[in-house]
């Protein structure tokens, strides 16, 4: 890894490049993660604006250690290390060319981005073909153009000023293949679906911020967002277009109940975008049966309320209690092509985050989240929980620099049990790990060495209850856990050269 700058008058270039290799702790896989990173920008200031050209590059590909069924590991067939299809894996890119100009009254930029995905993954192993496998590749290849265009700019009324930003957001998605196939060993033997897909977003808003008195100022927002999307589909019974719109509207009042001390209250309307296939699907692509479309854009509702106290140099606090409404929960299917559309949902749950300065070399920081996540809607056969839902998550750090030579860091994070299905019949464990990090700056050398998972926890990192089928199964397979361990133990050792 390299990293350089070069200053000529104004003008500054930034370049910047990471090889990445890495093989992983696996019984039976070599992951071979192959990786580059590339950064070039560009900056040019004036006394009153700036511009910015960014470059950056991203390459990697891999083999995979997906998640294997815990029963397999209880009776010995494999270790936690181990897998059970040794063939999934992938390749992606993104390359991506960014402007912006800057000079505090407008603000214009552009992108252009190259993204492509080839992802292979078997989750269920002989469950839906006991011959073949249940192997599949996932395909995303596609370019995006957009921008935006931005006005800032102050009005008064009366002795109130008001702060406004005007805006025009815009995005299109040229997707050239997003396809689902079936295969073996990396080998196609059967298109599930295919498509190609024209994708447009626009978006419209306003903001403005006015402050009402000396204490207490409000932030008014309004902003219309437009997709439209036309798919090209190998069955013609899921081509299409569809477009959607929405207004949302948010407000928010903030309160200084001294100048270490401020109040606020945030509310407002959001949406989330559904896969566009799904906005003009009519049959299951696997098994050939009608299926109803979802809808392209989802509505959110949400509301914050909470406390700030900070002192410079000293501490940072701040809590607050939230919520979160969605009309529905959208869920794609990867590995089936179709778009499944769910319940209505209610998140709420209180947030604290606190940051302490001891003195100059010593600093502490703790994070912790406490959420309830339900389904407001009921359901045959169904419970109300929202799997995987994080009920608490906590993280900690130490921080200490003895010197300008070295630096020191101490953190560990938690993830509370989840549920693992609708009735929480069925749970994860918990998840503590805890990482060391200590840099040592021997100009222009800088060498650092982390221990990750310090005390070699054997927990979980991803859990999921679902069927699955080994060979030799009963056809209808077995419901269990299915889990991705932690990585054990490890040493990182990086040698930088700064120049």
């Amino acid at each position: 890894m390299f990293a350089h700058e070069i200053a000529i008058q104004d003008n500054r270039l930034l370049m910047g490049f990471e090889n990445h290799r890495y093989d992983g702790p696996w019984i039976d896989i070599n992951e071979n993660v192959k990786k580059n990173n590339a950064l070039l920008k560009y900056v040019s200031d004036t006394a009153s604006s700036q511009f910015s050209l960014v470059f950056l590059g991203y390459e990697n590909s891999w083999n995979s250690a997906d998640q294997i069924p815990e029963r397999v590991v209880s009776s010995q067939l494999i270790e936690s290390l181990g897998s059970i299809d040794t063939d999934v894996g992938g390749e992606s890119s993104r390359y991506s060319l960014l402007a912006n100009y800057n000079n505090g009254n407008w603000i214009v930029g552009a992108y252009v981005i190259d993204s492509q995905l080839d992802l292979f993954s078997n989750f269920t192993y002989f469950l839906d073909d006991p011959v073949n496998g249940d192997e599949f590749e996932q395909v995303d290849d596609r370019r995006i153009i957009g921008g935006e265009l931005i006005k800032k700019f102050t009005t008064n009324v009366s002795d109130n000023h008001i702060h406004h930003t005007l805006g025009l957001q815009y995005r299109y998605d040229d997707i050239e293949k997003v396809g689902l196939y079936k295969t073996v060993q990396r080998q196609r033997i059967i298109t599930t679906r295919q498509d190609s897909i024209n994708q447009y977003s626009l978006g419209l808003f306003w903001e403005g911020d006015i402050d009402l008195t000396e204490r207490l100022t409000t932030n008014l927002g309004i902003r219309y967002d437009y997709l439209y999307v036309d798919v090209v589909s190998d069955n013609p019974l899921n081509s299409g277009v569809a477009d959607d719109g929405l207004l949302s509207v948010k407000f928010g009042l903030k309160y200084r109940l001294r100048d270490d001390l401020y109040g606020y209250f945030n509310a407002g309307q959001s949406f989330h975008s559904n896969d566009a296939r799904g906005a003009t699907i009519s049959v299951d692509p696997v098994s050939g049966e009608g299926v109803e479309s979802v809808d392209l854009m989802v509505r959110g509702e949400g509301a914050e309320v909470g406390l700030h106290f900070s002192e410079q140099d000293n501490y940072n606090l701040s809590l607050s209690l939230w919520y979160l409404e969605l009309e529905s929960e959208l869920l794609f299917v990867g590995d089936a092509g179709n778009t499944e559309p769910g319940r209505a949902s209610r998140r709420q749950g209180v947030e604290f985050a606190g940051y302490y300065w001891i003195d100059e070399s010593f600093s502490s920081d703790l994070e912790l989240a406490w959420s309830h996540a339900r389904f407001r809607e009921a359901a045959d056969g169904e419970g109300d929980r929202i799997e995987g839902a994080l009920p608490f998550v906590a993280s900690v750090g130490l921080n200490w620099i003895p010197s300008d030579d070295w630096r020191t860091s101490l953190r560990a994070r938690y993830f509370g049990e989840r549920p693992l299905d609708s009735f929480a019949a069925q749970k994860s464990d918990d998840f503590t790990v805890i990482n060391f990090a200590v840099t040592y700056n021997l100009e222009p050398w800088q060498i650092d060495l982390k221990i990750l998972n310090l005390f070699d926890s054997n927990d979980h990192d991803i859990d999921y209850y679902y069927a699955s089928r080994l060979q030799g199964e009963a056809a209808e397979g077995i419901e269990s856990n299915h889990f991705h361990p932690i990585e054990p133990r490890s040493f990182r050792l990086q040698m930088r050269y700064v120049f």
